[in-house]
């Protein structure tokens, strides 16, 4: 299969979070791309390894167990970005290198024991619900402090920083509010003494905005890979 329109789809979206960055008054070296690689197959991320890129998010555990066997000669580094269950935490100890959906006590405590047994820690960032929507996962806002407190005592869980999923509308203020909220969420913890460097924050179809709340890193799967074989996308 012919997959050269990546280069192309690569360029364009690097080009477009330049883009955005510049006009947000930010140094484009500080906000990166993590391709979100969920439905395409290892053939398409192998193309996209070509391209220079080795960290690729993915929300289901099952598509790393898939893709990373086929794809072991790649030195990819697999990102959970999907609500995860705490079922999954074995694989996840075992093939990915980061969780940016950590939500939950009970998460924490199974990916520990599991990294404990695996003799690894991983970079992990919390998700936190932003959104009045119920499809959507995270942290209650509230919560934060005290997990980020709770946090401190797993030494396999390296928390980098904050994720969000921004609510699906219309009105460009609505979604940026919710990138602003994770943005103050995270100055207040950095006040209390919490490291948070990351942002992850945005995707294809609105991380103009997220750039302008200060998103350090910008999740982008349509973009890139073109439309999705399945339902749903980023």
């Amino acid at each position: 299969m012919d997959h050269t329109y990546l280069a192309a789809n690569w360029a364009d979206i690097r080009r477009r979070v330049d883009e955005a960055c510049r006009a947000a008054g930010r140094d484009p070296a500080d906000v990166s791309i993590l391709p979100v690689s969920k439905t395409f197959g290892a053939d398409v991320v192998r193309e996209a390894v070509a391209l220079g890129l080795h960290r690729f998010g993915e929300n289901k555990v099952q598509e790393i167990r898939d893709k990373a066997g086929p794809l072991a000669d790649c030195g990819i580094a697999w990102v959970v970005i999907g609500h995860l269950q705490t079922n999954k935490a074995r694989d996840v100890a075992r093939l990915a290198s980061e969780v940016q959906s950590l939500d939950r006590p009970e998460l924490a405590e199974a990916l520990h024991r599991r990294l404990q047994l695996e003799g690894r820690a991983i970079d992990v960032l919390v998700q936190v619900k932003t959104s009045v929507e119920e499809s959507k996962s995270g942290l209650p806002a509230a919560d934060l402090p005290g997990f980020l407190d709770d946090l401190a005592r797993y030494d396999t869980l390296r928390v980098r920083g904050l994720m969000t999923l921004a609510v699906q509308s219309d009105d460009a203020e609505h979604v940026r509010a919710c990138f602003r909220q994770l943005r103050e969420l995270r100055d207040a913890a950095r006040a209390r003494g919490h490291i948070l460097p990351q942002l992850s924050m945005g995707m294809s179809g609105d991380f103009p905005l997220a750039i302008a709340e200060g998103a350090t890193e910008v999740r982008i799967g349509t973009a890139i890979f073109g439309r999705r074989p399945a339902p749903g996308g980023l």
